[in-house]
């Protein structure tokens, strides 16, 4: 009888309570029978493995599944024959309803309610860059740090979105077990003047043993305009563009070279990719980095309390404002590996620029690395891809 629904006894894979439950009659060839998986009843359905929902003897119509009334997204198939949730959130009790049509327009409807296991362990984002908000450069990448170390790095991974206004090409790259990092291409930048989001689906992501995402996180910031910063150390010249356009230059002096460490010589600037990474009005700079004590100035110990400066490596490299040696600026490359800079045009760097503009110096033997700060772009683009859980490349639009 068309809209009759009978729960029958035994599911279609045999019977077993875990392996879902069907619905509709079975002597009756017009009437659909739905299958729901996990079944009516269930308290221990595995996260990881979402709801799957399908038809036999017509399509599925309609499928909701909600979880405090708040609907779960899933995707159905093109014959409309099977559906299936995304991951769900470990602990937490879902309700299920299904209506399916057979050609001759005979219907069944089904309903069920289960539960799925809890985590022992739970894994979660404790860090992500850019902030908030924030509006940040072209070269920006996103940056996440998990609480704990991430062994299912694909399935983690798969999880990660990333969507931006105007469409890039780019790739995650796993840093460390804890740490995933997506940029752009090398040669391109994100396009100026967009809102990027970042989406992190991991509830009732599998990541390790008995260890679940338990929550899903989401993160949107700006890119503003297109700020794109090249230093010479030869020409000893800095050049500022703004959307293709150059709008300012000044005179620089650049690191003087002289102190070589195990092969290193720290007092060069490094030549490369780098992309700016904070501000600091005043930076306390010492050689306490290099080992020498402050106040041993007979080996080149220093204190400076420094104005105006923008780092760009982890290696105590700035843009930075400093009087006292605009004598060379120009002409002498006389610094510890900083780029020395006008004092107004120092200033008006620091307030200009964002966190992740790109700063390409050129003219030194001393190579950046590729994680001396957020100097990503560095490494070779299929180094890169290779190092994501997946080995693949995103597209964000």
């Amino acid at each position: 009888m068309a809209g009759v629904v009978l729960l029958l006894t035994t599911a279609c894979s045999g019977g077993e309570k875990d392996s879902g439950v069907t619905v509709g009659e079975k002597g009756d060839a017009t009437v659909p029978q739905v299958t729901i998986n996990p079944g009516n009843g269930n308290t221990k359905a595995a996260p990881e493995n979402g709801v799957v929902v399908t038809a036999a003897g017509g399509t599925l119509e309609q499928v909701t599944v909600t979880l405090k009334g708040k609907p779960v997204d899933g995707a159905m198939t093109a014959d409309k024959t099977s559906w299936k949730s995304r991951t769900l959130r470990p602990g937490a009790k879902y309700q299920v309803t299904a209506v399916a049509k057979s050609p001759k327009g005979k219907s069944t409807t089904v309903n069920a309610t289960f539960a799925t296991q809890k985590a022992a362990n739970a894994l979660s984002i404790v860090d992500i860059t850019p902030g908030k908000n924030e509006k940040v450069g072209v070269g920006m990448p996103i940056q996440v740090t998990f609480n704990r170390p991430v062994g299912d790095k694909k399935a983690v991974e798969s999880a990660l979105e990333v969507k931006s206004a105007k469409p890039a090409t780019g790739a995650w790259y796993w840093s460390n077990d804890t740490t995933a990092i997506f940029r752009t291409k090398n040669g391109t930048w994100w396009e100026p003047n967009q809102n990027v989001t970042f989406t992190a689906k991991l509830a009732g992501v599998k990541s390790g043993k008995k260890t679940y995402g338990v929550s899903d996180f989401s993160r949107r910031f700006r890119i503003g305009d297109s700020h794109i910063i090249t230093i010479s150390t030869k020409k000893k010249r800095a050049v500022v563009e703004k959307n293709g356009k150059k709008v300012r230059s000044w005179p620089i002096s650049a690191g003087r070279g002289g102190r070589v460490v195990n092969g290193v010589d720290t007092y060069l600037t490094t030549s490369g990719i780098h992309l700016t990474m904070g501000k600091e009005n005043p930076a306390i700079m010492t050689s306490e980095w290099m080992g020498v004590d402050p106040k041993d100035k007979a080996n080149g110990g220093y204190k400076e309390v420094i104005p105006f400066a923008v780092r760009i490596s982890n290696s105590g490299e700035y843009i930075h404002s400093m009087a006292a040696t605009v004598w060379a600026q120009g002409h002498q490359n006389v610094s510890h590996g900083c780029v020395n800079s006008p004092p107004k045009d120092a200033q008006w760097f620091y307030k200009f620029s964002y966190i992740g503009d790109p700063v390409i110096i050129t003219g030194t033997k001393r190579k950046l690395e590729p994680f001396n700060g957020t100097s990503y772009y560095q490494m070779s683009w299929n180094r890169w891809v290779k190092g994501s859980a997946l080995d693949r490349t995103v597209t964000t639009g």
